[in-house]
């Protein structure tokens, strides 16, 4: 029977950002006051299209809790100044790791697969580092099993490849008798085998990093179901400026008091405004245990407060996604806009 095991070879996503002199927005447990106001409002003779975006371009726009700050930085490319880059021949920087470092432009961020569920730790570092998610993919993931050349199927004993990777092709592995290594990522498992020249380790990655590092593909769709759909999120340094003119998307997290029916009340707010949502997550709040506890409870804490991600189908253009925003706002501890994208709507 094949076993996992985890190991780090690629170096890890950037550290959280520091903030001088600021406090943890989740330093309190006080609940956002109606003073907070949503910088977004709807205006226009008989349509919600025309849209004043006050402070758009200034530090976390859409997030309601003030207490932190971002540290003085270069501004970043505007689009009309990406416009002329595209006409002057260049291209947009896009990385899986880095943006926040302007070293490229947009980072993409795998946060959920159709077989292997929830990146629960990309969820949490999309509270962590200060990006915006600007866009969505959904692509179609089709894992291929590679080896140094002249390698066999046989010869192997350990196969590498990033942990969803590794649960997407488990059936499979399984059955050719490998113990799975956990790495960082699939195209660094696939860079680590060939600079190594490993005689009886294999690599879970696609087709393409087969050819940009020389592999052989000993067997492709390897994945347990054919209908194997990654969702990415493109993040960048500042928000796009939401519309109408297409179907949009909005991503929020917020934390809420313990109590009956306040999730219940969190979600009814989008239900009565008819807005769907798409996807809910729930996450602990990190190092926020509260430490109320009962007599007999041996001093555990008596409950964990937790982060809820929701997507829902709504653009904060839409002044039915501002009130329902502006609603929530008035109970929940904590409220973020983490972004208000295009979506994608070429795969389910």
């Amino acid at each position: 029977m094949a076993t996992t095991t985890s190991r780090s070879l690629i170096t890890p996503l950037n550290s959280p950002i520091q903030y001088p002199n600021c406090r943890n927005p989740f330093s309190t447990a006080k609940p956002i006051t109606r003073s907070h106001s949503i910088h977004i409002h709807a205006r226009g003779s008989g349509s919600n299209d025309a849209i004043e975006l006050q402070k758009l371009m200034q530090n976390s726009p859409y997030e309601f809790s003030s207490r932190d700050t971002l540290p003085s930085l270069p501004r970043p490319l505007t689009s009309a100044r990406l416009s002329n880059l595209a006409a002057e021949g260049s291209r947009l920087r896009v990385a899986y790791q880095a943006v926040e470092k302007w070293l490229v432009d947009r980072a993409v961020l795998p946060i959920e697969n159709s077989l292997g569920g929830s990146i629960h730790r990309n969820y949490d570092l999309l509270l962590r580092h200060r990006l915006h998610i600007v866009g969505e993919v959904k692509l179609s993931i089709r894992h291929c099993l590679l080896a140094s050349p002249g390698v066999k199927i046989e010869n192997l004993k350990r196969v590498l490849s990033h942990p969803q990777a590794l649960a997407q092709c488990e059936n499979t592995l399984t059955k050719f008798g490998l113990v799975r290594e956990a790495v960082d990522d699939t195209a660094g498992a696939a860079k680590h085998v060939a600079l190594h020249g490993f005689y009886d380790v294999g690599a879970v990655a696609s087709f393409n990093a087969a050819k940009i590092y020389g592999l052989d593909v000993l067997a492709q769709d390897i994945q347990d179901d054919a209908d194997n759909v990654t969702r990415f999120l493109m993040l960048a340094r500042e928000p796009i400026i939401p519309g109408t003119d297409k179907p949009f998307k909005t991503s929020i997290v917020f934390s809420l008091e313990e109590g009956p029916g306040f999730l219940f009340k969190a979600l009814a707010v989008f239900a009565m405004r008819n807005i769907n949502l798409t996807k809910i997550e729930s996450r602990p709040l990190p190092k926020q245990a509260l430490q109320t506890s009962d007599d007999n409870a041996m001093c555990f804490p008596k409950y964990f407060p937790y982060l809820f991600y929701v997507d829902f189908e709504a653009s904060m253009a839409d002044q039915r996604a501002q009130n329902a925003l502006g609603h929530l706002k008035e109970f929940a501890t904590f409220m973020r806009v983490l972004g208000s994208y295009p979506a994608d709507i070429g795969l389910p």
